[in-house]
């Protein structure tokens, strides 16, 4: 299979590492090696509800038995999307209240560009330097980091780029703004917060100028910080917020929110504003509405702030130079790259899943799904304090 999956499947660098999987259920991901590996990544935070979750895969396998796809969206009114747009809308504060479900985060953080252009009516976008939002050419065009964007160039014009966490680059948002897209919390760049009420400033600017402010929350989001929305830690709501990665429990699923007065400026002038085959897929929405049910009536959103602090507390060790991050979206830093590499291949033997930051390589990520125990925790960290004495 290996051998296969170079030889006939695209991948992404020329150093992906061909684990072979066999199966996966709860917290660990089974190897053809007969192996158990307690998963610390949760498919780049995408598995909130960890593995084979038997209330996703129950409703998964009721509605694959009624219907899979039956018309492109939008058209047909159908049970599951429409219940998870409702409960999204009862889940977040005014004034988001529609939802548009598509395919993936970066498709529907190229919608949210669209959107915040047709309600203002002007072109520029500002997004914040070493800013991650996709890999489309929309979203590429509003990610911070050029050594990723070069090859592509040209890319969409009109975008200005400030530094996420400087006051005086709030001055630079003004009336020929459409919009401001942020990351919650920066995740490529470091995990990094928001500090002393700027992203509210930010807010409170868009509002003086008539811009739109977008979120984009497709990490973050779905109690991963230890509320639905990493935007609920800093006292504002976005006009615009975008989501995906664990909004189905490792499904493909984006979708992004505003007002109903705004999403309406999508259906006319011209119709078909946005449009997507397969998003709102009734199998995929089955899933992400059985997440937010089970994050609704458990307790596991509650647990995060514990759980950060168990790993806060468990995890010192004098090669961790910095450890930034909220909730179960934390990352330890260390020397450098190599180091970063050395252990995450000594953690696999040891039957640890790790992963590192797409910008800042010296990151460690640990973003374990929400279901993770204390237990599972302090084995994890078990192992990766034995890594750091090895390397």
């Amino acid at each position: 299979m290996r051998e296969d999956f170079f030889k006939y499947q695209a991948q992404t660098t020329a150093f992906a590492s061909g684990f072979e999987v066999s199966h996966a259920k709860g917290n660990y991901i089974y190897g053809k090696d007969g192996k158990a590996y307690l998963d610390f990544e949760a498919g780049v935070s995408a598995n909130t509800l960890g593995h084979c979750h038997p209330r996703v895969n129950n409703a998964i396998i009721e509605q694959v038995n009624k219907h899979l796809h039956v018309m492109v969206y939008g058209e047909y009114a159908q049970e599951k999307p429409i219940e998870l747009c409702k409960l999204l809308a009862q889940t977040v504060p005014s004034p988001l209240e529609v939802t548009y479900l598509v395919n993936s985060g970066a498709e529907a953080i190229d919608a949210s560009l669209k959107l915040a252009k047709r309600v203002t009516g002007r072109q520029e976008i500002i997004s914040a330097r070493m800013a991650y939002h996709g890999n489309t050419h929309g979203a590429l065009s509003v990610s911070g980091n050029e050594d990723f964007k070069r090859a592509f160039r040209p890319l969409l014009p009109d975008v200005q780029f400030i530094q996420f966490n400087n006051e005086e680059d709030i001055k630079r948002i003004t009336a020929k703004t459409a919009g401001v897209i942020l990351e919650t919390i920066q995740g490529a760049a470091g995990f990094i917060q928001p500090k002393n009420g700027w992203l509210k400033r930010i807010k409170e600017r868009c509002e003086e100028v008539g811009a739109l402010l977008i979120l984009d929350e497709i990490q973050p989001g779905f109690g991963r910080t230890g509320k639905w929305f990493a935007f609920e830690h800093f006292d504002l709501v976005p006009d615009i917020l975008v989501m995906g990665k664990g909004m189905a429990s490792g499904l493909p699923i984006g979708a992004f929110m505003a007002s109903a007065e705004h999403m309406k400026t999508l259906q006319a002038n011209p119709k078909l504003g946005h449009i997507t085959t397969f998003g709102g897929n009734p199998v995929i929405a089955t899933a992400a509405l059985a997440t937010m049910k089970e994050l609704h009536e458990s307790d596991l959103i509650a647990q995060i702030p514990e759980k950060e602090a168990l790993f806060r507390k468990l995890l010192v060790h004098p090669k961790i130079k910095s450890f930034p991050g909220k909730g179960l979206m934390l990352a330890l830093e260390l020397e450098n790259e190599q180091q970063v590499q050395k252990l995450a291949k000594k953690a696999m033997e040891k039957g640890l899943i790790l992963f590192w930051l797409l910008y800042e390589t010296q990151f460690l990520r640990i973003t374990p799904p929400l279901t993770i125990t204390k237990e599972e925790i302090e084995k994890g960290c078990k192992i990766i304090l034995e890594c750091l004495e090895e390397i």
